[in-house]
């Protein structure tokens, strides 16, 4: 596991190296980090009928690593760059959203990939995690009439000011 022992466990957000580590043990770390948000919701939303159903305010406080964690637990593809910051792999990209505490996720990939074309598809998938997730989900249609999805906290609750 070698980087993530000296600096944390980081979940893809699309706008990275590909992953350095096996799949199996990349596999390994998302599922233990996944377990740990889910605790997290348990132990934070007690008084809920399902504490598992709302992000917790772990998540509201660091919206694109909880997002990004969320989608690669799902097993959706997160794009990589190489380390001139060229697109090398079709997947998703979360970065901050528009509002605070907003989140967008797009369908990224190299020129030539036919990412665009697979994107409708792909961000239906994401929408659908999230939402199962707790998390409001829009998707609109950006500049060249590229998709997108804007994740933010489902009404009632509002994150913090911390972007991660």
């Amino acid at each position: 596991m070698g980087t993530e022992e000296s600096t944390g466990f980081e979940p893809a957000t699309g706008d990275s190296p590909p992953a350095a580590e096996s799949a199996e043990a990349r596999a390994a770390s998302v599922r233990t980090a996944f377990e740990g948000l889910l605790q997290i919701r348990r132990l934070t939303g007690a008084g809920r009928p399902d504490p598992e159903a709302v992000p917790a305010p772990w998540e509201l406080n660091r919206p694109v690593r909880a997002v990004a964690l969320a989608l690669e637990s799902s097993g959706a593809t997160p794009s990589a760059v190489d380390p001139s910051g060229l697109r090398v792999s079709a997947g998703y990209r979360v970065s901050d959203g528009e509002s605070a505490g907003s989140v967008r996720v797009e369908w990224a990939g190299p020129p030539g990939s036919g990412a665009a074309h697979g994107e409708e598809e792909a961000l239906t998938g994401c929408a659908s995690t999230l939402r199962g997730l707790g998390w409001t989900v829009l998707l609109y249609r950006g500049p060249r009439r590229r998709r997108y999805l804007e994740v933010e906290p489902p009404s009632g609750l509002s994150g913090g000011h911390g972007r991660a």
